[in-house]
C-alpha cells in the first residue's frame, strides 16, 4: 500500500503544521486508514465509459424498487478538498429519477442552524420513505472543520462520536440504508489539482484562500480522519475509503459500493416481504 507523507513539505509556499496541539491531538490509536489505501488504483476511458453506463442503468432500476419497497436511502460524502466529491455525486444521480433524490450542500451554518443541536440540521434533510438524500458534506464536520479550527470545545467534538453513531443507529434500525465515502487523495495530487483550477478560468471559483489554509494543517486533518474512521466504523454504518488519485476509478467505485448496499437492502426487504405473504 501507498504511504502518505507525514513529514512537512512545501504547500502552496506554506510547511504544514506536524503538531496538532490540543484541538487536534489524537483521541484513538488505532489503525492508520488513509496511510493504508492503495493510491494507485486507475480505470482506463474506455472501460470507466462501460462500466458507468452499466451501473448508471442498473441503479436507475434498483432506485425505483426501493421506492416501491420504501427504503429510504442516506449518502453522506466527505474528502480533502479536491478529492472528487462532487464528479461523484453527479455520476452517481446521473441515472436516478430526479424525482427520488435531494442534494443537501453542507456549509457553514446559518444562525438558525447555530441555535439548535448540530445534528438539527441534519435531521431535518434526512428522507421521506422511498425517497433518497444526499449530503455533499456531513454531520462529521464536528469532528473534523469545527474541531481542528477551534469552533467546538473539547468536551463538544469528543462527546460527538458517540453522538454520531447514535444518530446513524437510529437511521439503520428504521431501515435506511447508509452509506459513508471518504474520497482520499495524496497531498501530491491535491497539489495538481489545487494549481490547474487556479490556472482555468472556469475553475478558479472552486479554489479559495480557506482551500490553502486547510492544505496547510495536511497532517492535523488526516489524524482527524482516521480517528472519525476508528470511532464511527460500525458494521451497521461503515465508512468506504476511496482511492481518489484517479478520478475514473474513484467513480466508478462509489457507484459499485453504492449499488451493492442498496441491492443487499432490497433484497433483504423482498424476502422479507415474501416470508410475511
Amino acid at each position: 500500500l501507498n504511504q502518505l507523507q507525514t513529514t512537512p513539505h512545501p504547500v502552496g509556499g506554506v510547511a504544514p503544521n506536524p503538531q496538532p496541539e490540543k484541538v487536534a491531538s489524537r483521541h484513538f490509536l488505532g489503525t492508520d486508514f488513509l496511510a493504508e489505501t492503495d493510491l494507485s488504483l486507475a480505470l482506463e476511458k474506455s472501460e470507466y465509459k462501460k462500466q458507468l453506463a452499466e451501473l448508471q442503468g442498473k441503479l436507475g432500476k434498483l432506485a425505483w424498487k426501493a421506492h416501491e419497497l420504501k427504503i429510504p436511502v442516506v449518502l453522506a460524502f466527505e474528502g480533502w478538498d479536491a478529492s472528487g466529491k462532487g464528479g461523484c455525486i453527479r455520476r452517481l444521480l446521473e441515472g436516478l429519477d430526479a424525482r427520488l433524490y435531494k442534494t443537501v450542500s453542507v456549509a457553514a451554518p446559518t444562525q438558525e442552524e447555530i441555535a439548535q443541536h448540530y445534528l438539527w440540521r441534519f435531521w431535518r434533510n434526512l428522507p421521506r420513505p422511498g425517497l433518497m438524500t444526499v449530503f455533499d458534506r456531513s454531520w462529521y464536520g464536528r469532528v473534523l472543520v469545527e474541531r481542528i479550527e477551534g469552533y467546538a470545545r473539547p468536551e463538544e467534538w469528543q462527546r460527538a462520536y458517540s453522538e454520531i453513531n447514535d444518530f446513524e443507529r437510529q437511521l439503520t434500525e428504521h431501515g435506511a440504508v447508509l452509506a459513508k465515502f471518504w474520497l482520499h487523495l495524496s497531498p501530491e495530487e491535491q497539489l495538481q489539482r489545487f494549481e490547474a483550477r487556479e490556472q482555468i478560468p472556469f475553475k478558479r471559483h472552486k479554489i479559495t484562500d480557506d482551500d490553502w489554509r486547510n492544505r496547510a494543517k495536511w497532517n492535523i486533518y488526516e489524524a482527524g480522519v482516521n480517528d472519525m474512521i476508528s470511532a464511527c466504523n460500525p458494521p451497521n454504518a461503515p465508512w468506504t475509503i476511496v482511492s481518489a488519485n484517479n478520478k475514473k476509478h474513484a467513480r466508478i467505485a462509489v457507484l459499485k459500493t453504492f449499488y451493492k448496499a442498496l441491492k443487499d437492502a432490497v433484497e433483504a426487504k423482498e424476502n422479507k416481504k415474501k416470508k410475511k405473504d
